[in-house]
């Protein structure tokens, strides 16, 4: 039988990791905030609880991220000035572009026609794309120099005529979009640091510019908005229109003549007369006396008058201006905050901190959190699946149990307990019990009803846990040590250590339970495989002996056949119940490793080295998952033995060993310029600061993460998998989002032929067209419109491939559908119906069971607050002698109402849940 995985999965989403770097926006509606995440991008949907990661990644982390004014279109600009035009309504890229040069922040004007980088010392305004078709999406317009160091920042006034440019020169420059007559380009001083930040009054050429040591500058402009004349068009553009013309083929190619403007820092006192002149109003500071604490990033909302500053603290400041009067103060983090912006109503403040991945909204009036989220701030090593496939837990090296949420995208609950780096996680069958393992000693059970560690399993003496593993009915719990060589066995009930495994020779390298027997498989550096049988005292029953080292162990789901990765780079099959080997792979050539950029060797040599060191089989079991070391994941077919796909978790030049070659441009006689660091001393590359050192550490070093891969597992809908890597958790899912995806699609189907089957009521008909243009406003109209009555002949009637998209449909469709009840009729018809013929080949109870949980315990809390609501207004009735109106026999019950007392008690099924709360995980 063909895998279904042959269908090509697509990048779905990256939990995990929230924030990297990079500044932040909010939407134009002010309910979600788009992220920056390494080399890929996150908008994080707060008023429907959602996140989604755009399918689209840069070659380098990115840098900065420039939203237009409708929210249409957004310029993500990398590290090495590569940018991107993305479309965030159909998701895609629609332009690429290279500024040939570091870009430190990108701003859009407010009337959407132009935006400003800064790149240098110097700003460039470029013409903002449209909405018509064009050959060149970035057409630059004019060139501004003045400031002597790198700029840093860009504000513009309401009405898009000036913007003002601040640098780590001290001074702030206001520029022209236009050549206006009475503005001429001079510096405003007033610092004695780097500028942060400068902004605009709102209607007004009035500035305020905030420098890094928490100097505030108020500015006042003696001239209005409405005050600036535009320059004649004189001799220069008339020389300029001529040398257009008769150089028209060139500026065919080269597209508008950019023009170069020029300021001085200190014109002459003739140049001022008549012009635009700025005074300064007053001067405030942040810092007390023997306190400094540099400011870090800076907002400010113009219609409220609110600026919002951060420190290298991880403390915040709200002031109101221009009276500089502090609403109040709060520390958030113990690292700098790297990222502020406030949402268009003024309510919401975003925060970014990247010294731990935190990325936090704070709604200032009621002083609450919308969200508080925190990645691993190290690697994450190892994940597993819920049972339903509803949430995934991580462990990584910092010690932290996350659980993550993966319809919202969301971590809700951080164990802290472990003390030394998680080395393995599991859920067990009821899906509510999470065992963990660390390099601290023990194993823990943590408990997802009520939040906290229930067990914690020790050895008799201290020895670091490499894994874990739960056997089906989740009451024996093994792990096996990496220094003595030994697996302990306990018990889930008492908690007690039923016995110690020996044999083994070498550490444990991973451990894995037979899903239909109780029979334990331990891998382990001695080039051996041993079996375990639980119910015969602990005996081996079988040892398999491999060539080389074993590094990783997995059953098949049904348990008649075990994978093994080994040292030397291959992937062999065992039967378990005969210990005979029934195949093998070859995976050397399929890992494709790259050369780090201190590697004296190159790649094909240090390929001999890497191997695979996890492995996950599919939910049918005919194709299986392997990662290693090495930025690729493969999927390869079991009985066929050969690579079905290569995936490619990240493209990110960010991280070390991504490329096959070096590059010979950094190579010199005295070796790798990648030895020479080149951000030492910054401000951006401070992590550990020497005593008495305020600004610059010179013995802070950046390095570039390796990519790897450390953990791969299939849900168990089939539907899609996770893989843990350098780059954070990366989901690739069947269900990836497309806008328009046909399907055996022909002329003769158009959405007016399907209405037209509609209206002559040929339900059938009209579902197999819908299906087959495969567009989901028009399946959802069809099927709404079939009567509930009969729906159950439709059901039957539907051709059994056409089941399965109906039955996706659904699923997707509870998510967001307020006709539960009606869904809930089409779903049981369908399996009614279709149910035999599905089920030995499409996990549609699993599948099914992750979107309807969802509504389950979302009706389950709203009914039982209910149900508490009435009991205590009958209560308080009877106390006042008051007559009951209502016969609420089935409330007034201390038993557990029904589901159907349930929904009546809400008033129908089709009502939407309430949401639920923000979620909150800052570990």
């Amino acid at each position: 039988m063909k895998c279904e995985f042959c269908r090509l999965p697509l990048f779905s989403n990256l939990l995990g990791t929230v924030y990297r770097r990079g500044n932040l926006n909010f939407t134009c509606d002010g309910n979600s905030v788009i992220s920056p995440v390494g080399n890929r991008v996150t908008i994080f949907d707060l008023k429907n609880n959602k996140s989604d990661t755009l399918p689209l990644a840069t070659r380098y982390n990115i840098k900065c991220v420039g939203l237009s004014p409708d929210g249409r279109l957004a310029i993500i600009v990398d590290e090495g000035g590569a940018a991107l035009l993305v479309s965030l309504v159909c998701r895609s890229v629609l332009h690429h572009y290279h500024f040939k040069g570091s870009v430190h922040s990108v701003s859009f004007s407010p009337d959407g026609r132009k935006f400003v980088i800064t790149k240098g010392n110097l700003a460039q305004m470029y013409h903002a794309p449209g909405k018509k078709r064009e050959f060149n999406a970035f057409v630059l317009d004019k060139t501004y120099f003045g400031p002597y160091d790198e700029t840093t920042c860009i504000d513009w006034t309401d009405d898009s005529r000036c913007f003002v440019v601040g640098s780590k020169d001290m001074s702030t420059w206001v520029f022209g979009a236009e050549r206006w007559d009475n503005l001429i380009y001079y510096a405003l001083g007033g610092h004695k640091d780097a500028i942060v930040a400068c902004f605009f009054e709102s209607n007004s050429l009035d500035l305020y510019s905030l420098s890094q040591d928490g100097a505030l500058c108020v500015w006042q402009c003696d001239t209005p908005p409405e005050g600036l004349r535009l320059k004649a068009p004189t001799g220069w553009k008339a020389d300029l229109l001529q040398r257009e013309e008769a150089e028209e083929e060139e500026e065919e190619e080269e597209g508008q003549r950019e023009i170069t403007i020029r300021g001085k820092a200190t014109p002459a006192e003739e140049e001022r007369k008549g012009k635009v002149k700025y005074s300064r109003l007053a001067k405030y500071f942040f810092n007390k006396e023997g306190d400094f604490n540099s400011v870090t990033a800076a907002a400010y909302h113009k219609k409220i008058r609110l600026l919002v500053t951060g420190f290298a603290s991880g403390i915040f400041h709200l002031h109101e201006l221009p009276e500089f009067n502090l609403i109040h103060s709060l520390s958030i983090s113990d690292q700098r905050i790297t990222s502020v912006a406030i949402n268009s109503s003024g309510d919401w403040i975003a925060f970014g901190c990247s010294g731990l991945g935190q990325l936090l909204v704070w709604e200032w009036q009621s002083e609450s959190y919308v969200l508080k989220q925190q990645g691993h701030f190290n690697s994450m090593v190892s994940l597993a699946y819920s049972p339903d496939g509803q949430y995934i837990v991580t462990g990584g090296n910092d010690g932290k149990v996350k659980v993550w949420n993966t319809l919202s995208g969301f971590c809700f609950i951080t164990f802290t307990e472990h003390s030394s780096g998680v080395t393995g996680v599991s859920f067990t069958a009821t899906g509510f019990v999470i065992v963990t393992s660390s390099l601290d000693g023990t194993v823990r059970a943590f408990d997802l009803h009520r939040y906290r560690n229930f067990r914690t399993f020790t050895s008799a003496r201290p020895t670091q846990f490499s894994c874990v593993a739960v056997d089906s009915s989740g009451e024996i719990i093994s792990a096996g040590a990496q220094d003595s060589f030994e697996i302990f066995v306990w018990s889930m009930q008492t908690g007690r250590l039923l016995d110690v495994l020996s044999g083994h020779e070498g550490p444990i390298s991973g451990l894995c339970f037979s899903p239909m027997k109780s029979i334990l498989a331990s891998a382990s550096w001695d080039k051996t495989v041993r079996l375990w049988d639980m119910f015969d005292s602990w005996r081996t029953k079988e040892t398999l002996t491999l060539t080389s080292d074993a590094l990783a162990v997995t059953f098949r789901p049904d348990g008649a056949e075990l994978a093994v990765a080994t040292l030397n780079s291959q992937i062999t099959f065992w039967d378990p119940e005969n210990a005979i080997q029934t195949g093998s792979i070859e995976g050397r050539h399929d890992l494709k490793t790259g050369r780090k950029e201190l590697d004296k060797i190159t790649a094909k040599h240090s390929a001999k080295g890497k191997a695979f060191t996890t492995l996950c089989y599919s939910a049918d079991g005919q194709s299986i998952l392997a990662g290693g070391m090495s930025r690729f994941v493969c999927l390869y077919h079991v009985r066929e033995q050969i690579l079905v796909k290569r995936f490619e978790l990240s493209c990110n030049l960010s991280l070390d060993a991504m490329e096959e070659f070096l590059n010979r441009r950094k190579m010199t006689e005295f070796g790798n310029l990648a030895l020479i660091d080149q951000d030492a001393g910054e401000e951006d590359g401070v992590a550990i600061p020497l005593p008495g050192v305020k600004k610059g550490d010179m013995s802070s070093r950046h390095f570039k993460p390796e990519i790897r891969v450390t953990s791969l597992r299939f849900s168990p809908t089939g539907r899609c998998w996770a893989a843990t890597s350098t780059e954070g958790l990366l989901i690739f899912s069947l269900d990836a989002q497309m806008l328009f995806d046909p399907y055996e699609l022909d002329t003769s189907i158009t959405p007016g032929r399907v209405r037209e089957a509609l209206h002559q009521q040929e339900f059938t008909r009209a579902i197999l067209m819908a299906f087959r243009l495969n567009e989901k406003k028009l399946v959802q109209e069809v099927l709404e419109a079939v009567p509930r009555e009969d729906i159950e002949v439709v059901s039957a009637s539907l051709p059994e491939l056409y089941v399965e998209k109906a039955l996706e449909f659904l699923a997707s469709s509870f998510e967001v559908s307020r006709h539960l009840e009606f869904y809930l009729i089409w779903t049981q018809k369908l399996l009614m119906s279709h149910g035999q013929k599905l089920k030995p080949r499409y996990l549609i109870p699993v599948f099914l069971q992750k979107s309807l949980q969802r509504h389950l315990d979302d009706l389950a809390k709203l009914c039982d607050w209910n149900r508490y609501n009435l009991r205590y207004a009958l209560a308080i009735s009877k106390q006042q002698g008051v007559k009951r109106p209502l016969d609420l026999r089935g409330v007034e019950d201390d038993g557990g109402a029904s589901d159907e007392d349930s929904l009546h008690l809400l008033g129908g099924a089709g009502d939407e849940p309430t949401a639920t709360a923000a979620p909150d995980c800052l570990g």
